[in-house]
């Protein structure tokens, strides 16, 4: 266990929190029910290896590394020397119009490891952005195919891509975008493959995937509207954690390519590592026409997004300057020199001596990983365990036979957050759906340690449902 920091004055601490309810609004966050909350939410002051440290002088171990994106923990040097290194020289350049080095060795170096046709990088601010300037890119190259028509885009229910409009246009999860329906553009979608709550009403083990079969059967009906299929591979994420069986993306893909529908892949979560893998692709040696990459892209230091497209999309773009066939998209800190210097030192870490931190985390973090949470299928709140790589989701469930979900006001996925909060460490709870999402740096102790406190939260949790 980490030793215990240097709290904060009482008083200091008071007026932080006193500021904190009455100035900053939090994301996804119940601003009523927030400064309330016992244990109260820790004030962050520093971090060390893969613990946060709080003004009152606790440590809590980041099980949701920075909502999934401080892949290398709390505070790789290398990437903070490189970012220090990097100010030294200068801290910010427009890419509009001129260049700058920082931006053009990190474009190389991700064309160079993700291997052609994705030959070409854009880079954006974050996963969000990444999405827009996806669809944009699409939709505007067949525009330049002479296929205008083809403006709408397919993708599956409970898909998060983001938080913009477009992004929230392709994603699926109703909690989070049904409000913003009135404001969005077309999208076709098809049910995700959710092997616990199927669709179908079908068992993994028998099965036919009938879900790969609808994602097939739409891709065709709407083919000659289809600007892109928009899909998070492998595994969906905040809409919850839902990993896909085996042949269902490889079938989607083949699908689109016959129908010549461009594929993006949306690898903001499970891309630089989280499953094992530099990209998310390797994992089926099928690569998309578009991909897009953020979060542990710098180490989850700075925020920076890169969109690989494959050369023949590229190629739709050239022309002459009356031809307008730009690419007119862009923001004031589209490609950060910073968060370009910082990606180039997280992708040293991820893939020097033939990607021995990676063959680590497949070989040992992932499987000790899943060891560590196998028990926890057992719990009598606990419906469904699943996930993929370092990225798992327990869905509590009031009657475990039935699969019968908890009452929303009860908050009950929220009640073993806070459990696990008095015990040291930090979570992410999306409804019922408790996240454990920790950095690819976690050791073997932190594991153990993780397992035990879940256990613990969910024992409490259990004990507080039964006396309510």
């Amino acid at each position: 266990m980490p030793r215990m920091a240097q709290a904060l004055p009482e008083d200091e601490l008071r007026r932080l929190r006193a500021l904190d309810a009455a100035a900053l609004w939090h994301p996804f966050t119940q601003m009523q029910i927030f400064p309330h909350e016992d244990p109260a939410p820790p004030i962050v002051t520093g971090a060390e290896g893969n613990w946060l440290i709080a003004a009152d002088g606790k440590r809590y171990l980041d099980a949701n590394c920075g909502y999934w994106c401080l892949a290398l923990g709390c505070r790789p040097e290398r990437v903070e020397k490189a970012i220090a290194a990097q100010l030294e020289r200068f801290g910010h350049s427009t890419l509009l119009g001129i260049s700058h080095a920082p931006a053009i060795e990190l474009a190389a170096k991700l064309t160079t490891l993700a291997g052609p046709p994705l030959n070409h990088a854009f880079f954006a601010d974050s996963g969000s952005e990444a999405v827009e300037v996806a669809l944009k890119m699409a939709y505007q190259c067949q525009v330049q195919r002479g296929h205008p028509e083809r403006s709408t885009f397919l993708a599956l229910g409970e898909a998060y891509h983001g938080d913009t409009l477009g992004a929230v246009a392709v994603g699926g999860v109703d909690l989070f975008h049904g409000m913003f329906k009135p404001l969005l553009f077309k999208v076709h979608r098809v049910p995700p493959p959710h092997c616990y709550r199927c669709p179908w009403q079908q068992q993994p083990e028998s099965c036919a995937l009938e879900c790969a079969s609808a994602l097939e059967q739409a891709l065709e009906d709407h083919a000659h509207e289809l600007a892109a299929l928009v899909i998070e591979p492998l595994v969906l994420g905040p809409g919850g954690v839902i990993p896909q069986p085996a042949k269902y993306l490889e079938r989607a893909v083949s699908k689109a390519r016959a129908l010549g529908i461009t594929v993006i892949f949306d690898e903001v979560a499970v891309g630089m590592g989280r499953l094992g893998r530099l990209f998310a692709f390797e994992e089926i040696g099928v690569k998309p026409d578009i991909l897009c990459l953020a979060k542990g892209l710098t180490g989850g230091l700075l925020p920076l997004s890169a969109v690989l497209a494959a050369e023949d999309i590229y190629r739709t773009f050239l022309g002459e300057f009356a031809d307008r066939k730009t690419f007119f998209h862009g923001h004031t800190f589209t490609g950060s020199a910073l968060g370009c210097a910082a990606a180039l030192a997280a992708l040293e870490i991820l893939t020097e001596d033939g990607q021995a931190f990676l063959v680590t985390t497949r070989e040992r973090t992932i499987p000790e990983f899943w060891k560590t949470l196998e028990p926890l299928r057992a719990h009598a709140l606990v419906g469904n365990l699943r996930g993929r790589g370092l990225m798992a989701g327990l869905e509590l469930v009031a009657d475990k036979s039935r699969r019968v979900p908890f009452e929303w006001s009860r908050r009950t996925g929220h009640r073993v957050l806070l459990a696990a909060r008095k015990r040291g460490v930090n979570l992410r709870a999306i409804g019922d759906l408790v996240l454990a999402v920790p950095p690819l740096t976690i050791t073997s102790a932190e594991l153990c340690l993780l397992g035990r406190v879940l256990a613990e939260a969910l024992d409490e949790t259990a004990g507080q449902m039964r006396n309510a």
